[in-house]
């Protein structure tokens, strides 16, 4: 039998000074945010923050020079987003491209859509979503039903997606579409799109969740026609593609540190002395010590230029447990109590209707068990 192997990663001088540097524009950047502002964190859409980041160079620091990046390595980009989402700063509207969609159009799209794109991204001028889950398709990304057909000098796109986080705040939408027949191998025949949303024919509609907002969307494709340099890297080769989007999008720090700010208000109202609260509390932040490690070793990963696409899958399933076990710790421990500050309720509320989606981004808990079981040769 296999085994997953994530080997400890430590982090150097330059790290740690820039982690320091981030820290310092980050209380200031965020001065005067409520804790339940700050717990939206990676969900709040900001551009003045993105912007302000873009600005400090913080945005795609890995990304090569020519684009205007400083090809700094993927554990200094761990530390920026480490401590983005410890101070539950408003990421929402370049967290996507950053993660996955601008290094995808950096390797598959180097020479034509890279070289327009990357540098708006790295400013904070526009925003990325996801087109990879189908109403019927769900995780099993190999059935989707969206088409892409040669039309004229480019292609036309048919179907729908759903789940698609951010899609009516964003600018393009990284699109998985059928250009094949499959065949015997159900892998085959897909390919990605960059599509404008602006294009004629696109509708998004936005699903509302238990907290009365938008953030996942419907899309809707009737005859949407893109140019060809609009398809990324070669047709047929999609399936690839996503699976490598899919090793970024599940490895990093915002998979087990989206309920840190109630975190951080239990261990505020705590009562010192608190045998019940210390062993409550003690058995989460010992959880985060070692998804902590467990993450910053998949960034070493990356940096070292290893496929952390086994060790994510396994990150993103127990940081999912974590960040949704959390409000139940709240509710046992301060739930009914009379004296609660308000941070701490409005925290605690906000969470716990946030928690059902943990397990759902990024795929969801079978898929990921599924990918698990599949790499350690259980089936």
């Amino acid at each position: 039998m296999s085994v997953i192997n994530i080997e400890p990663c430590l982090l150097d001088a330059s790290c740690e000074q820039l982690r320091s540097d981030v820290r310092c524009f980050l209380a200031e950047t965020l001065d005067g945010m409520t804790p339940a502002q700050r717990a939206r964190s990676w969900m709040a859409f900001d551009a003045d923050f993105t912007r302000k980041l873009g600005e400090a160079g913080w945005i795609g620091i890995t990304w090569p020079k020519h684009y205007g990046g400083r090809e700094l390595t993927a554990l200094h980009r761990y530390v920026v987003l480490e401590e983005l989402l410890a101070a539950g700063a408003p990421v929402q509207k370049h967290w996507i491209a950053e993660r996955q969609s601008g290094q995808l159009l950096i390797k598959y799209a180097p020479d034509t859509l890279a070289p327009e794109i990357i540098p708006r991204i790295m400013k904070g001028d526009c925003c990325f979503a996801i087109g990879m889950s189908e109403p019927n398709s769900g995780s099993d990304l190999a059935s989707v039903a969206t088409r892409a057909r040669i039309f004229g000098d480019g292609w036309q796109i048919n179907g729908s997606k759903i789940w698609t986080s951010m899609a009516h705040m964003a600018d393009y939408l990284i699109v998985v579409a059928r250009t094949g027949d499959r065949g015997d191998n159900r892998h085959a025949g897909l390919s990605q799109f960059l599509v404008p949303l602006d294009c004629p024919g696109i509708t998004v509609r936005p699903i509302t969740n238990m907290l009365g907002e938008a953030h996942f969307n419907e899309v809707f494709f009737d005859d949407v026609y893109v140019p060809a340099m609009n398809l990324i890297g070669n047709a047929g080769d999609g399936w690839q593609q996503v699976t490598e989007e899919l090793s970024y999008e599940r490895s990093g720090p915002e998979r087990y540190l989206s309920s840190t700010q109630l975190l951080l208000e239990m261990l505020e109202a705590a009562d010192p002395g608190d045998a019940r609260a210390e062993i409550e509390l003690g058995r989460v932040v010992a959880g985060y010590g070692a998804l902590r490690q467990m993450s910053l070793g998949v960034a070493g990963m990356l940096a070292t230029g290893k496929n952390p696409s086994l060790a994510a899958a396994v990150v993103k399933d127990l940081g999912a447990n974590l960040e949704q076990a959390i409000p139940d710790v709240a509710h046992s421990l301060f739930g009914g109590r009379e004296g609660l500050s308000h941070d701490l309720v409005e925290t605690m509320e906000y969470t716990t209707l946030a928690a059902p989606s943990f397990s759902l981004r990024g795929g969801t808990r079978e898929i990921l068990r599924g990918i698990i079981a599949k790499g350690l040769e259980l089936r």
